[in-house]
């Protein structure tokens, strides 16, 4: 598993352009959403909610499109020829990809807070915290949607089909007790609901950790359900 995660490191120093993908695009992102509503407290009341999604969708593609060219080269192939088992891959590329997601959550909160002004009542270790979970569940559902696709341009499909219906139903656009029954079930079974629920705990207590924790638990079991089912599903051969 280490020696997995140790390899991905190494490959993603030298991809610049990904690094700056995970590093750069949700900083940029929040700056500009910070700038469009500047003098106003729009920013205050999406700006946490948007922190955990951003990293959530960038590492999904990331990690999806990465697993997915690994399989194509045979790399992925030729190590299942070795005693190394599926979950220590999956286990692999989570830990080295959860370690980008580590500086990502700092970067990006550091980045929303001191330089765009995003104001929360709640410590700002336990927003990085919902925002790193966020990025480790993109991370996690990225490896299980990469099984399902044959190409690069397959798994960057999954994004749309996965990622925005999240974004509409988490509550970011309309709370979601005030969501029609049928789509308040739908969005009870989505992880950006849960993350969406973590943060806006953050960003209206000063204490937060009570009120967060069931819904960032739940965020936690999405993340270890997918990876559980990314080893299960993680094909043998290239296809």
């Amino acid at each position: 598993m280490f020696g997995t995660a140790a390899r991905v490191l190494r490959q993603l120093r030298g991809d610049h352009r990904t690094i700056a993908l995970i590093l750069v695009v949700p900083c940029v992102m929040l700056g500009l959403l910070a700038w469009i509503y500047d003098g106003t407290r729009v920013f205050d009341r999406i700006g946490p909610a948007l922190l955990g999604i951003f990293p959530f969708t960038v590492m999904f593609v990331v990690t999806s499109v990465s697993t997915l060219r690994e399989r194509t080269d045979g790399t992925l192939e030729r190590l299942m020829t070795t005693p190394l088992r599926r979950a220590d891959l999956v286990g692999g590329y989570a830990l080295a990809f959860g370690a980008v997601a580590v500086v990502q959550a700092v970067v990006a909160t550091a980045w929303s807070v001191g330089v765009c002004g995003l104001d929360v009542a709640g410590p700002l270790p336990a927003l990085g915290l919902v925002a790193l979970v966020d990025a480790i569940a993109g991370t996690a559902f990225g490896l299980l949607a990469s099984a399902f696709a044959r190409t690069e341009f397959q798994a960057v499909q999954f994004m749309p089909a996965f990622v925005l219906p999240q974004f509409l139903l988490a509550g970011l656009l309309q709370p979601r007790d005030a969501l029609p029954t049928a789509l308040r079930y739908l969005s009870d079974v989505l992880p950006l609901s849960y993350a969406v629920d973590a943060i806006e705990h953050v960003a209206r207590l000063a204490d937060p950790w009570s009120e967060m924790a069931a819904p960032f638990g739940i965020l936690v079991a999405f993340c270890l359900a997918a990876l559980a089912l990314a080893a299960l599903t993680l094909p043998r051969r290239t296809p």
